[in-house]
C-alpha cells in the first residue's frame, strides 16, 4: 500500500477514518468507491487537518471498468479544477422569481379592480364580503400560520420519509389547481370556443374541462417522473409558479400592520433554521437546509461538523417539491458526476408576493398609478440581488428573507411616508371601505323600514 493510490469501497465508517488509516500506511492517495450515486461531501476542513493524502469519491462502476480495461496496475492523477465564482442559473432563478412576484401583485389587484366594480351591484356585496372573509389573513390568523410552519418543519426533519409522501401528494393537487386557475384566467379572456356542455341542470364550457384534464396530466406526469433530474425540473418549475402565482393573488393580506408581522416572524423563521439551529442538531445541521434539500436516512456526527453519508439513501432520495430548481449552468467537475441544482424555495417567492400584492391593490383603491406596486417589486429585486451577492461571496446557502424583508419593508414605508399616506397604508383602506359599505347597507335598511309603514 505505501506509496499507491488505494481504492476502499464506501462502507460504514466514516472519511475520515478511512484517509486517517490509509495515511498512517503510506497511501499516497485514497480513492472510495460507491455504488450509489455520487453526492458533495458536506465536511468541515478543520476536521482533516491531520489528512495529508488527497481523498476523492469515485464510481464503483468506474472502478470496475478501469480494471477490465487497463488492468489492476494504473497510473493515477488527480486533478480539481477551480469552481466558478458565479453560476448563470442564479440569473434564471432570478428571472422568475421577479417575473412570479410582480405577475402575483398585478393578477391581485385586477381581483381588486373587479371586486370595487361589484361594490355598485348590491347584490353582489354578500358574496364579496364572504370570499373576503375566506381569503384574508388576519394578525392572529398570521401568527398561527408561522407556528404551523415550524410545526411542520420539525416533523419533517425528525419523519422526513414519510412525511414527504404527502407533501408530495399535496403539490401535485395543489399544483394541478392552481394551474388550471391560471390558464383559466388566460382562456377567459379569449372570445371565441366557449361551446357549453350541459350536465345536471349546469353548464360548464367544453375548453375548460379539456383544461382541467390538461392540469392534471401534468401533475401526474411531475409525479411519475419526479426523480428524472434531466427534464423534470422543468415541469416542477411550471408547476410552482402557478401555486405561487395563485397564491399570491387568492390570499390578502388586509393592511400593512399584518404584513409586517408575517414578514417578521418569518424572516425569524428562516434566520433560526438557518443559522441556530446547526447549533441544537446533533449532526451539526441546519434543519432547513436539510428539509429542503432532502436528508439522508442515517447521517451521523463525526467529530462535530462532519456529516458522513450513508451507502444507502433514505427512500429513494425523495426531495420536497416545495423550491424553484434550476440546474447550474456554469462548467465544474461535479457537473460530470452528478447535476447539482440552485435552490430557491416557494417561500422566498409567497412571502414577499404578498405584500408586492397588498401594494397593488392598494395602489388600486387609492388611484395611486402603481407607485407603491411598482416601488416594492423593485426593492424585491434588489433583494433578490443582494442574496446572491452575499451567496457568492460566502459560498454557503443563505435565508433570502434576511434581505428580501428589509428590502420591501423598508421600501414600502418609506413610499407611504413620502406620500403622507403612512396611517391609511398601515390599517388599510379595505377596512374603511367596508365600513362604508356596512354604514350604507345600514341606512339602506332604515330607509325601507320607515317607508313600509308609510305605504301601509
Amino acid at each position: 500500500m505505501k506509496d499507491k493510490a488505494v481504492v476502499v469501497m464506501r462502507g460504514n465508517c466514516t472519511f475520515l477514518e478511512k484517509a486517517r488509516i490509509a495515511q498512517n500506511l503510506g497511501a499516497k492517495m485514497l480513492l472510495i468507491a460507491s455504488k450509489p450515486r455520487l453526492s458533495p461531501l458536506s465536511d468541515n476542513k478543520t476536521d482533516f487537518e491531520d489528512v495529508t493524502l488527497p481523498v476523492a469519491l469515485i464510481r464503483y462502476s468506474d472502478i470496475v471498468d478501469m480494471e477490465l480495461t487497463l488492468g489492476s496496475e494504473v497510473n493515477v492523477t488527480l486533478y480539481s479544477p477551480p469552481l466558478p465564482e458565479f453560476d448563470y442559473s442564479m440569473v434564471v432563478i432570478f428571472l422568475i422569481a421577479v417575473f412570479t412576484v410582480a405577475l402575483g401583485g398585478y393578477w391581485s389587484g385586477v381581483a381588486e379592480l373587479e371586486n370595487l366594480k361589484a361594490i355598485a351591484s348590491p347584490g353582489e356585496r354578500a358574496t364579496r364580503r364572504k370570499k373576503e372573509e375566506n381569503v384574508t389573513f388576519t394578525p392572529v390568523t398570521v401568527i398561527l400560520f408561522v407556528v404551523i410552519c415550524c410545526v411542520m418543519l420539525v416533523l419533517l426533519y425528525f419523519f422526513y420519509k414519510w412525511l414527504v409522501y404527502v407533501i408530495i401528494s399535496v403539490f401535485c393537487l395543489a399544483s394541478a389547481m392552481s394551474l388550471y386557475n391560471c390558464l383559466a384566467a388566460l382562456i377567459g379572456e379569449i372570445p371565441f370556443g366557449q361551446c357549453r356542455l350541459a350536465c345536471c341542470n349546469k353548464s360548464i364550457e367544453v375548453r375548460l374541462i379539456f383544461l382541467a384534464a390538461f392540469c392534471i396530466a401534468a401533475a401526474v406526469v411531475w409525479a411519475v417522473f419526479r426523480n428524472e433530474d434531466r427534464w423534470a425540473w422543468i415541469l416542477q418549475d411550471i408547476l410552482g409558479v402557478a401555486f405561487c402565482l395563485n397564491f399570491i393573488k387568492t390570499l390578502k393580506m388586509p393592511n400593512f400592520k399584518s404584513c409586517v408581522i408575517l414578514l417578521g416572524l418569518l424572516l425569524l423563521y428562516d434566520v433560526f433554521f438557518v443559522f441556530i439551529t446547526p447549533f441544537i442538531t446533533k449532526n451539526g445541521a441546519s434543519i432547513m437546509v436539510e428539509v429542503a434539500a432532502g436528508p439522508f436516512g442515517n447521517s451521523e456526527k463525526n467529530d462535530g461538523n462532519l456529516v458522513e453519508v450513508p451507502t444507502e439513501r433514505s427512500a429513494p432520495h425523495e426531495k420536497l417539491p416545495v423550491v424553484i430548481r434550476v440546474p447550474r449552468l456554469g462548467y465544474s467537475a461535479s457537473t460530470l458526476c452528478d447535476m447539482p441544482f440552485s435552490l430557491l424555495g416557494f417561500g422566498d417567492i409567497i412571502v414577499p408576493g404578498l405584500l408586492v400584492a397588498y401594494c397593488r391593490r392598494f395602489d388600486v383603491q387609492t388611484s395611486s398609478s402603481s407607485v407603491y406596486y411598482i416601488s416594492c417589486t423593485i426593492a424585491y429585486a434588489i433583494g433578490m440581488v443582494l442574496t446572491f451577492v452575499v451567496l457568492a461571496l460566502m459560498k454557503m446557502g443563505q435565508p433570502a428573507l434576511l434581505y428580501l424583508v428589509p428590502c420591501t419593508l423598508l421600501t414600502s414605508s418609506l413610499v407611504a411616508w413620502k406620500r403622507k399616506e403612512m396611517k391609511k397604508f398601515w390599517k388599510g383602506s379595505s377596512y374603511q371601505m367596508m365600513e362604508h359599505l356596512d354604514y350604507t347597507g345600514n341606512e339602506e335598511s332604515t330607509a325601507s323600514a320607515s317607508e313600509q309603514p308609510g305605504g301601509q
